[in-house]
């Protein structure tokens, strides 16, 4: 709530500002987009209302390509939150995230250390594919970032896996190289975060596949040691 709580007067700021600039040819009415403003500031918002409220969500030049907006797939109330960088081909015609060759390799990283794709949430940093699978850029991320962080919010999960360099560096705010983040565990706002590869990494570098099978078998342990405290 408290990081919510720090973005959200400038998320105020940028559609006021919209407002101002566009008027009735803004990409939402004045009216909605103070429903919106009211929205993002309930507390007991589900994830079902946040996607139906962003589902049609037009702020960055990715809106114009997609098919479909890819908001999340998995458990609300999941204890672990895995989160990548953006949708691929195959996701951007599901609407699901990793449901292509990377999502089939992560299924089985997760049933490899003993979870089922039903026990976590999946998300990526940004909803909406980038042409020719391209890294997002900044502004992109600054403009769809604000509704991962709702996620976390609204989900409350006490670990998170963040996939690849780009999800760990935007997470963290650091430059610091997928080499540096790895094997440790930081904390975002109180939620411990781990880093390893993305799976489509793997399938372009199999020798990477036993640092990241190190990896998520330090995460199994440090969500055992989570889960045991708290009972």
């Amino acid at each position: 709530m408290a990081e919510i709580a720090k973005i959200l007067p400038d998320f105020i700021s940028y559609l006021k500002q919209q407002q101002d600039i566009y008027g009735d040819e803004f990409l939402v009415s004045n009216e909605e987009a103070d429903e919106f403003i009211k929205l993002f500031q309930k507390k007991d918002l589900t994830l079902h209302e946040l996607y139906e409220a962003i589902k049609d969500c037009q702020r960055c030049p990715l809106a114009e390509t997609r098919t479909h907006l890819v908001f999340g797939d998995g458990n609300e109330k999941a204890k672990l939150m895995l989160i990548g960088e953006a949708p691929g081909k195959d996701e951007d015609l599901s609407g699901i995230p990793f449901v292509g060759r990377a999502g089939q390799l992560l299924n089985k990283i997760l049933e490899a250390i003993h979870f089922k794709r039903e026990d976590v949430y999946i998300a990526n940093i940004v909803k909406c594919r980038p042409p020719n699978n391209r890294d997002p850029l900044p502004s992109e991320v600054e403009k769809c970032e604000p509704y991962l962080k709702k996620q976390i919010e609204i989900i409350k999960p006490k670990i998170i896996l963040a996939l690849g360099r780009i999800a760990g560096q935007t997470i963290l705010k650091t430059n610091a190289s997928l080499t540096a983040l790895r094997g440790k565990v930081h904390n975002y706002h109180g939620i411990k975060l781990i880093v390893t590869y993305h799976p489509a990494a793997l399938l372009r570098n199999p020798n990477w596949k036993k640092p990241t099978w190190e990896d998520v078998q330090f995460l199994r342990k440090i969500y055992d040691e989570e889960i045991s405290e708290k009972k």
